[in-house]
């Protein structure tokens, strides 16, 4: 290995780029799966999923892992009585339809 070439040099620190990424990725789903983020059963398909698209292997990977992490967090959420965004915007306009059917009400008897 000549270290005057910078062609070599620039392929081994992609090399060494792309061990220190799959290393942390694999460290991340690990951690997620600790925190119940990530379903155990998915997260080794997650990280060779992950791996084949930064190789170029796998198209619309990005899509399918947030769709995942989505529906992973939803069911965690879920799990813990604790409701989500669009539910909470339900009740409240449902709230809003109660006052404002209350006040026409108050409004016609006085």
């Amino acid at each position: 290995m000549d270290p005057t070439n910078p062609l070599q040099q620039l392929l081994l620190r992609g090399l060494g780029t792309g061990s220190l990424v799959a290393e942390r990725l694999r460290y991340v789903s690990q951690e997620w799966v600790r925190s119940g983020k990530l379903d155990p059963s998915h997260a080794s398909a997650l990280v060779d999923d992950v791996l084949k698209a930064l190789r170029g292997e796998s198209p619309g990977l990005e899509e399918q892992a947030g769709r995942q992490l989505e529906r992973n967090r939803d069911q965690l959420l879920q799990d813990l009585g604790i409701p989500l965004q669009r539910e909470l915007d339900e009740l409240r306009g449902r709230i809003d339809r109660l006052e404002q059917t209350l006040r026409q009400q108050q409004a016609s008897e006085g």
